[in-house]
């Protein structure tokens, strides 16, 4: 059986599951619903980071989408559920998405203006810490649950 955090744990396991969600879930929707403005606009007008790596591919910006929106659903529902062995699940799901993001990015920033440059990298490695961050929680506070330390703060 799995332990959950205690209660200062789940608010940021929570929180941190939430963000997740939210964020797969906005570039998910945008994808699947405007591939073409997703390419041509992500992040804002004027901020070509996807349009960057051309060609376009509406096929491809579309399954996108759906897998980003499939994903925000896993990780909204460990955001309700807190359950640790979903939430593990999940943000590895996640991690295993966004550290080969990172990485394709990080060797693919020719062409970007400074800012975009900056931001790119900024909100991908944001990207990585926030799930390596949150399994290490899980592992820690779960491990300090299973030797009785459940509820301390």
């Amino acid at each position: 059986m799995s332990a959950t955090p205690s209660p200062r744990g789940r608010a940021w396991l929570r929180a941190g599951l939430a963000y997740l969600a939210f964020t797969e879930a906005v570039v998910g929707a945008w994808q699947l619903l405007l591939p073409k403005s997703f390419y041509d606009d992500f992040p804002l007008p004027g901020h070509p980071w996807v349009s960057s790596l051309p060609p376009y591919n509406e096929h491809l910006m579309r399954d996108v989408g759906g897998l980003n929106l499939g994903l925000a659903l896993i990780l909204a529902v460990a955001a309700i559920r807190l359950g640790a062995t979903l939430a593990r699940t999940a943000v590895s799901g996640y991690l295993l998405f966004a550290l080969p993001h990172l990485l394709f990015h990080l060797g693919h920033l020719h062409g970007l203006a400074p800012i975009d440059l900056a931001g790119q990298v900024v909100t991908l490695v944001i990207g990585v810490i926030v799930p390596i961050a949150l399994l290490y929680g899980l592992r820690h506070r779960t491990a300090g649950e299973r030797a009785g330390a459940g509820t301390a703060a």
